[in-house]
């Protein structure tokens, strides 16, 4: 049948080339993008899931700069602690060879404490001036702000590092379980003995030699033993108690690693020491203790009178008093500063760390004294014949320093470092995903243009004969 109005094999073939055109548009539009995805139109479900992949792409790439930048500031801050650490080392050359005073003279040992003046002022002066993008790093503006902390019970606090979330504060609860002990021995009787004693007294400090005539006083004894007690490490004291009377030789470090010696040598007299003043039981040596706390409920032991806990909301180090067993509590309210290390916005992909103040101020301790205290004025100043007790703050200091320096460059190598590769590697593997899903594959594209070409050219060819087809009716009516 043979129709002329209707032309059935055109319009087939207008579709055909229709489909054709399209998906030769589509091809063309994604080989000229790159992109298989264009348009919410081209695959709806893939748009969704490649939308939501480039959002986290863009997030883990600040998270990298974020990380990076955060090793920029740990740089310059351990930088400026270095320098300082290289000043300690020559006040501490310049405290040792004061200490010579039999071969100094006078205007020696002043130039030397003109030296000492100039690198504390140097070390205060870094301190104010180290700065990264206009922040100060290490004048205290970034350490801990605490509140209700008892100085009649805690003698040192540095706080590391604290979680405070969403809240305003931080409490911090510490409960005594065993308080710190030196060792300690306690030797009986109104003197010495009744003939010649040698006596070697020890701690973990050093060790000297004492010889003692018959009945010699205890007062005279523990003068004796005192007198030494920087190279000993031992103090002594005396004590009476209704019809007892004798002497306590005591550690004057605390902890396990402290310990006191008291031994008859054997060309003197034969002495026995003990445990207590109940003399029960006979030792020449005995141990100290170190403290055993319990901070916000966990359990730790310290070293002496040191604490340190670390857990996943606090980082703290802390000195208590040797009698210590009760319950003190403080409040951490602020400060530090936050580094946000992760692509999402919350508590486990931040880190809070603090910088504590290094001005010469604050180098130092409330036993030995601070930084500032060896200057030209200060109680322990060169020229006021202070060498000892200054090489102690700034040995002191030294360390404080190089804890300092230990603990960010652990944090850049171990967090920051850490971080930054873990963040590389989700990186690449989340582009990988999204672009699987939403770039074009050229060698697919390019196939499927071929074919496309071949068709829209078939169909427009085919199109034509069809169109051509009803011509034939003519033939009919000649």
């Amino acid at each position: 049948m043979v129709r002329i109005n209707t032309n059935i094999p055109s319009l087939t073939a207008q579709a055909n080339l229709a489909n054709a055109n399209r998906d030769l548009n589509f091809t063309l539009r994604r080989l000229s993008t790159g992109l298989r995805i264009s348009r919410g139109a081209d695959d709806p479900a893939g748009l969704i899931a490649s939308e939501t992949l480039r959002a986290e792409i863009k997030s883990i790439d600040k998270a990298i700069s974020n990380t990076e930048r955060a090793s920029n500031v740990i740089a310059t801050a351990e930088a400026a602690l270095e320098e300082v650490a290289s000043l300690l080392v020559d006040i501490k050359g310049l405290t040792v060879e004061a200490a010579n005073a039999g071969a100094l003279s006078l205007d020696e040992i002043r130039a030397n404490q003109l030296q000492v003046d100039s690198a504390v002022e140097s070390i205060t002066r870094i301190a104010n001036s180290t700065s990264f993008a206009g922040r100060k790093l290490l004048n205290g503006s970034l350490d801990y702000l605490t509140s209700g902390v008892s100085t009649q019970v805690i003698t040192k606090l540095d706080i590391h590092a604290a979680q405070l979330g969403e809240q305003a504060y931080l409490d911090v609860d510490i409960s005594g379980i065993t308080s710190a002990e030196q060792g300690e021995l306690f030797m009986s009787g109104g003197t010495v003995g009744t003939s010649t004693v040698v006596l070697e007294v020890a701690s973990n400090r050093g060790v000297e030699i004492f010889s003692f005539i018959s009945d010699y006083e205890l007062s005279n004894v523990v003068d004796a033993i005192n007198a030494t007690s920087a190279v000993t490490g031992v103090t002594a004291s005396t004590w009476v108690s209704g019809g007892t009377s004798g002497i306590f030789f005591r550690s004057v470090d605390y902890g396990t690693d402290a310990f006191v010696s008291v031994r008859p040598l054997p060309s003197g007299a034969s002495v026995e020491t003990f445990t207590d003043d109940a003399a029960t039981t006979v030792t020449q040596r005995d141990i100290g203790a170190d403290i055993q706390v319990a901070v916000n409920g966990a359990a730790t032991v310290g070293v002496g009178r040191d604490v340190t806990i670390n857990t996943n909301t606090i980082d703290i180090s802390l000195k208590l008093t040797a009698t210590f067993t009760g319950n003190t509590s403080f409040q951490i309210t602020g400060g530090g500063f936050i580094f946000q290390l992760g692509p999402k916005i919350d508590d486990q992909q931040r880190v809070n760390i603090g910088l504590r103040s290094i001005v010469a101020s604050r180098l130092g301790s409330t036993d030995n004294g601070y930084l500032n205290e060896i200057a030209t004025g200060g109680s322990k100043s060169l020229v006021a014949g202070e060498q000892a007790g200054a090489a102690q703050i700034i040995e002191e200091s030294i360390n404080q320093v190089a804890v300092l320096r230990g603990r960010l460059g652990s944090f850049e190598r171990n967090t920051l470092d850490t971080n930054a590769n873990s963040l590389r590697i989700a990186l690449e593997n989340i582009t990988a995903s999204e672009s699987s899903i939403r770039d074009a594959d050229f060698a697919a594209e390019t196939a499927n243009l071929t074919r496309s070409q071949i068709l829209v050219s078939a169909g427009t060819s085919i199109l034509a004969l069809a169109n051509q087809t009803p011509q034939s009716v003519l033939g009919l009516l000649q």
